[in-house]
C-alpha cells in the first residue's frame, strides 16, 4: 500500500499543511513524501527539539536533544557544552565519553515536561555548542582551557549546562563562574564530598575540586549543601572538613525512604537570592540505577529523588550546572547516560519553570 493511501492523524495532517517556514522544526523539504531533517529552529524564534512524530530519532548528527549546533554561545540563554575528560579519575575511566553518549541518548527527549507542564524551549534560546578542546595528556592545561572557554560563554550572558567528564571540571568552571558572579552558593549532589587535599601527590583531581574552590574563595560557604554523601571513608567522619567550612552535609541515610521535597524547601531558604551553581555527580544515584560511573557506592539516591532535588531548585538564581561522571563503558544499556540526559533536561526546565506558575496539583511541591 502506498503511503499516500494511509489516513493521517490530525497532528500529521496539520504538519503537512504547514507552509515551509513553519515546518522547519521538523523538516527542510518534502520530495515524494520523504522528510529531510533540519537542524535549525522551528517557526518559533526559539530552537525546539524536532518531534519524533516527524523526524526519526536515529537520524542526523547527535547534538543534545537534537537541538541546533552553534559555534559560540552568542545570542543564547543557555547552552549545552561537553567537557570530555577523565584524566582526573581515581578508579574506573571512561567519563571522557560521557558527553558523546549523553547526546546520543538525549534523542529520546521531547520539548515539554509532562510532569510540571514547563516548556523550556518556548521561552529560552538553547543550543548545543559542542565540546571544550581539552588536552588529554595534561590535566592542569585542560583546567586552564576549561576556565578560558567558560569565560567566553559567561561573557555572552549565557548559562552553561555542562556534560562531563569527571568531576575535576567543576573547579575550573567555578573559577570562571566566580570571576563573573563572585562567590556562589553550591548545590552539590554526590556520593563523595570531593574535598580531599592531596591525592597521590596531586592537588587537582576529581576528588579535590571543592577543596580548591574554598581555598580560592569561589564559594559562599554558608550557602553550600552536599546531598547523598555515603560510602566507606579514610576516617570515622569523612565530612568533618566540609562541616568546618560551614557546608550543610546531608548524608544518604537522611534521604532513605522519603521524599526530598521538604529538604529542598530548606535548601532554597539556605541559598537565598544569590547566584547558585548546581553540580550533580551521577554516582549520587544508586548503581542499581546508574552503574555507568567511575566510583560507584551502594545504597544511593533514586532517580526520583534526583528529580526532586533538581525540581526543588526552582526559584534559585542558577548561574550554571554540571552533570558529571557518566562512564558509558560500564553501562552497555545506555541507561546511565539516558538518566543524565533527562536530569539535564530537568535542570533546563527548572530555569524556565521559575518564570511561570505551575498547575494547582503541583502547588505543594513547586
Amino acid at each position: 500500500m502506498s503511503w499516500r493511501n494511509l489516513s493521517l492523524t490530525r497532528a500529521a495532517a496539520t504538519f503537512f499543511s504547514l507552509p515551509p517556514r513553519q515546518a522547519l522544526g521538523h523538516c527542510s523539504s518534502r520530495t515524494g513524501g520523504c522528510l529531510i531533517p533540519n537542524r535549525e529552529s522551528s517557526g518559533s524564534r526559539y530552537n525546539v527539539p524536532p518531534s519524533a512524530e516527524f523526524v526519526a530519532r536515529v537520524s542526523g548528527i547527535s547534538t543534545m536533544a537534537k537541538l541546533p549546533y552553534r559555534e559560540t554561545a552568542d545570542g543564547l540563554d543557555a547552552a549545552f557544552v561537553g567537557v570530555p575528560i577523565d584524566t582526573g579519575t581515581s578508579n574506573r575511566p571512561g567519563a571522557r565519553f560521557g558527553p558523546r553518549q549523553i547526546r546520543a541518548e538525549s534523542a529520546l527527549l521531547r520539548a515539554y515536561n509532562s510532569g510540571t507542564r514547563a516548556a523550556p524551549f518556548e521561552s529560552l534560546m538553547v543550543a548545543d555548542i559542542g565540546d571544550v578542546n581539552v588536552n588529554m595528556y595534561d590535566l592542569k592545561d585542560t583546567c586552564k582551557r576549561i576556565t578560558e572557554a567558560y569565560r567566553k560563554i559567561l561573557a555572552t550572558g549565557c548559562i552553561p549546562l555542562t556534560m562531563g567528564g569527571d568531576h575535576t571540571i567543576a573547579y575550573p568552571i567555578l573559577q570562571a563562574v566566580a570571576e563573573k558572579h563572585g562567590p556562589v552558593g553550591l548545590v552539590h549532589v554526590d556520593a563523595h564530598a570531593d574535598t580531599s587535599d592531596v591525592v597521590l601527590g596531586e592537588r587537582i583531581s576529581h576528588g579535590t575540586p571543592f577543596r580548591r574552590c574554598v581555598e580560592e574563595g569561589l564559594l559562599d560557604c554558608r550557602r553550600v549543601v552536599q546531598i547523598g554523601l555515603r560510602g566507606s571513608g579514610y576516617s570515622a567522619d569523612s565530612y568533618e572538613w566540609s562541616r568546618a567550612q560551614g557546608f550543610r552535609v546531608v548524608q544518604v541515610e537522611e534521604c532513605w525512604f522519603k521524599s526530598l521535597s521538604p529538604l529542598m524547601s530548606e535548601v532554597r531558604t539556605q541559598m537565598g537570592v544569590g547566584p547558585v551553581y548546581l553540580s550533580f555527580d551521577i554516582d549520587a544515584l544508586d548503581p542499581g540505577f546508574a552503574p555507568g560511573t567511575g566510583t560507584p557506592e551502594i545504597a544511593g539516591l533514586t532517580p526520583i529523588q534526583g528529580v526532586e532535588i533538581i525540581r526543588g531548585c526552582r526559584g534559585l538564581n542558577l548561574v550554571g550546572c554540571d552533570l558529571v561522571e557518566v562512564s558509558p563503558p560500564y553501562d552497555t544499556t545506555g541507561n546511565t547516560a539516558l538518566t543524565g540526559a533527562n536530569l539535564l533536561f530537568e535542570i533546563n526546565t527548572v530555569r524556565e519553570a521559575a518564570k511561570r506558575p505551575m498547575p494547582d496539583r503541583f502547588e505543594e511541591e513547586w
